[in-house]
């Protein structure tokens, strides 16, 4: 059965789509084989991986909606292990039609328990918002990752995320933890990024992985050519700390190695 992690954080602008993809990435290239889920109507992750967003025949609204079945809709990426389940402007149209379906919180679930035992893990892109989007994710996830940046304002945004999971969590979906908090965009030679970084520590504990992905332009660069910064520059600092975020997910579930592929 696959573990499915939402990316998750209502706040804009803080990696969740950059996130999103890297991880996928470098999971699948330890050769799990990984569904990378875009639920946001930008369509950033579907296009960061090479997908044309607009050129697509179905999309994650049509799964949602059950106009289309999740595995016609999914496709791989490139020859690796990465399929993408493609979003785009229509994410639009299924945050407000799944308002007025009875079932509407679980529609996610039930696409995905249709593949859950064709992937290792599963990724799922949220919006930047605590939309009907975000909450089909919540129901589906087995935990949460929340990409965060190390500001004031960013501790304010943290703890109505958590209170949401908290409810979702007593419920509806009692299995949903958080899976961690990941600092990203971060800066060591910022005195207040290091406060935040202290204080998450702090009152986190071993939720916050020790992995940091720091500010990095080929990280910035890489969505504009289509493809995961491993792929773009492997050596960039961007890069190797999205493997070694992939390896703590790993240990922490499996016990995994990072079993490279050639």
């Amino acid at each position: 059965m696959s573990y499915v992690i939402a990316v998750a954080n209502q706040k804009g602008g803080v990696g969740k789509t950059t996130t999103s993809i890297n991880l996928a990435a470098s999971l699948a290239a330890t050769k799990r084989r990984v569904l990378l889920v875009d639920l946001d109507a930008q369509g950033n992750a579907t296009m960061g991986v090479g997908v044309d967003k607009n050129g697509v025949t179905h999309s994650c609204r049509d799964v949602l909606l059950e106009a289309a079945n999740i595995r016609d809709v999914i496709v791989q990426v490139d020859t690796s292990s990465l399929w993408l389940l493609p979003g785009n402007s229509d994410m639009t149209e299924a945050e407000i039609k799944l308002r007025e379906v009875a079932a509407g919180d679980f529609s996610l679930k039930s696409a995905l328990a249709e593949v859950a035992d064709q992937f290792d893990y599963v990724l799922l892109d949220c919006p930047p918002a605590l939309s009907k989007l975000t909450v089909n994710a919540l129901v589906a996830a087995d935990g949460v990752l929340i990409p965060m940046q190390c500001e004031y304002y960013a501790l304010e945004g943290l703890t109505a995320l958590m209170d949401t999971v908290g409810k979702i969590k007593r419920v509806i979906n009692p299995r949903l933890e958080i899976e961690g908090l990941l600092r990203t965009m971060f800066d060591p030679r910022n005195n207040l990024s290091n406060d935040v970084s202290a204080q998450l520590t702090q009152h986190f504990g071993d939720k916050v992985y020790r992995t940091v992905i720091p500010r990095n332009v080929r990280l910035a660069e890489a969505p504009s050519h289509g493809v995961p910064v491993m792929l773009y520059d492997a050596a960039s600092s961007g890069a190797k700390a999205y493997l070694a975020l992939a390896g703590e997910v790993l240990r922490r579930h499996d016990g995994g190695q990072l079993r490279l592929s050639e």
